[in-house]
């Protein structure tokens, strides 16, 4: 049984290998492209921008997805909790959403995409959104500007969030307050301006993400860590077992993350158009590729596929498919589907070997899955999918390989070292973590002076 799962899996992945470089369509040539009667000549000015009420619709939509996608994740971290922590993990994300909304409308909006300061940050010029209204959006002149800021403003939201993964269970309500207001204008906005807001990583050096394996995935998990380092492990772990105190909980939660990551990803189009329909089929693909290959992997290795592997494995490839979705074909799209249930299926099993307590695999599922997506955005990129992009190493381009590693080694070593100052500093000041009683106790009543279930 096992060497026929494992063969299945091989002869899968060299079929539909051959596929996705066999049918990519080739991209349109200038000369292929037919002038129409209506075409401006050279003199005519350039029509000025025009709200388009489909583009602005849509973008509604996926900004409201994006939002369901933190009370989703607190579901997701609070079955795996145990029981007495379940209300403090899903307070970590609501708060966060909260906070982290007035942030973004005071100065968190500015410092990442205001008007770009050398690369590194942007101007105070929309402190508290002056001058954002309801004029077409820098970014995207088809969208008013407000919900460009509010559509940005959920990725700044749900950023954070992932984090408290890493230290669920042990962490006090307070520094957990300072470390978000923190985080998120020292790390978030500066990294987010760097790849999207007209910084060096993506206007100089030419890295893609579509969607956030950089800005999002691969800077929580590495902020995660640093976390881990600071705070340290929980009271019994590797003793005590831990295991989830309610599964149908954490799976009803990555289904509103897999519902609401079409906003994630397709909205990222910022249109309404065929750019979006591509990211919207690639997410669902990579993702259903992933479980099944994190399924398969699971069951030969330990005999029994879980739900807990196959909603991993989920998350595993949401998270993967998320720099590259807007840029690869469906079918390459499933080999980074199993990819991510490979790879992170292997690093969230490391994790007992090297003795680091990550609560709920923030860096196993989002350090390694985000990595494997972006280097696969610089294999599997192509310009045939989307012209503003650039063409990878499979298209004939191995330069976006070495400047997507770039990106994602420069981000490691940015957020690792700013994260353990900010730490650090709320640590001395106010101190990060509960005392022992209180993590005996539990969060929920300790920190909230409640309890999640009175049966």
């Amino acid at each position: 049984m096992k060497r026929l799962l494992s063969l299945t899996i091989l002869l899968c992945f060299m079929v539909v290998m051959g596929v996705s470089f066999a049918e990519e369509p080739k991209p349109e040539t200038p000369a292929q492209q037919v002038p129409t009667a209506e075409a401006p000549s050279a003199q005519t000015a350039p029509a000025p921008p025009k709200i388009d009420t489909g583009d602005t619709a849509w973008m509604l939509v996926s900004t409201a997805l994006v939002m369901l996608m933190t009370p989703g994740l607190a579901l997701f971290y609070g079955g795996m909790v145990r029981r007495k922590n379940v209300l403090g993990t899903i307070m970590h994300s609501f708060v966060i959403l909260c906070l982290v909304s007035v942030i973004w409308v005071l100065w968190g909006y500015t410092l990442a995409f205001g008007p770009d300061k050398g690369g590194i940050i942007g101007g105070l010029n929309w402190l508290g959104l002056k001058g954002v209204g309801q004029e077409p959006a820098p970014m995207a002149s088809t969208i008013p500007h407000l919900i460009f800021m509010m559509f940005q403003g959920m990725f700044a939201i749900i950023t954070p969030a992932l984090i408290t993964g890493a230290f669920a269970e042990r962490m006090k309500f307070s520094a957990l307050l300072l470390f978000t207001a923190l985080w998120a204008t020292f790390v978030y906005s500066p990294l987010c301006h760097w790849v999207w807001g007209g910084g060096w990583i993506g206007a100089t050096l030419g890295a893609l993400d579509f969607a956030g394996g950089t800005v999002v995935h691969i800077n929580s998990a590495i902020a995660a860590i640093a976390a881990v380092i600071v705070i340290g492990k929980r009271r019994g772990y590797g003793v005590e077992a831990m295991p989830p105190h309610n599964l149908p909980i954490t799976i009803l939660g990555a289904a509103l993350l897999w519902f609401g990551w079409f906003g994630f990803n397709a909205g990222s189009a910022l249109t309404s158009g065929g750019l979006a329909s591509v990211a919207f089929v690639t997410t669902n693909t990579a993702t259903a590729t992933a479980a099944m290959s994190w399924l398969f992997v699971e069951w030969i290795q330990k005999g029994k596929p879980t739900a807990l592997g196959a909603v991993s494995g989920a998350v595993a490839g949401l998270v993967a498919i998320t720099p590259a979705a807007g840029f690869v074909s469906p079918l390459s799209s499933i080999l980074i589907g199993i990819g991510a249930g490979v790879f992170c299926y292997m690093a969230v099993n490391l994790k007992p070997k090297l003795g680091y307590d990550d609560s709920l695999d923030v860096l196993g599922i989002h350090g390694v899955g985000g990595t494997w997506g972006a280097l696969a955005t610089g294999l599997f990129a192509s310009v045939a999918i989307n012209p503003a992009g650039k063409n990878g190493l499979f298209s004939g381009n191995p330069s976006l390989l070495l400047t997507q590693a770039i990106a994602v080694l420069v981000t490691i070593v940015f957020v690792f070292v700013v994260t353990l100052v900010i730490l650090k500093i709320i640590d001395w000041t106010v101190g990060l973590r509960i005392s022992e009683e209180d993590e005996e106790v539990g969060l929920d009543t300790t920190q909230h002076g409640e309890s999640g279930y009175t049966l």
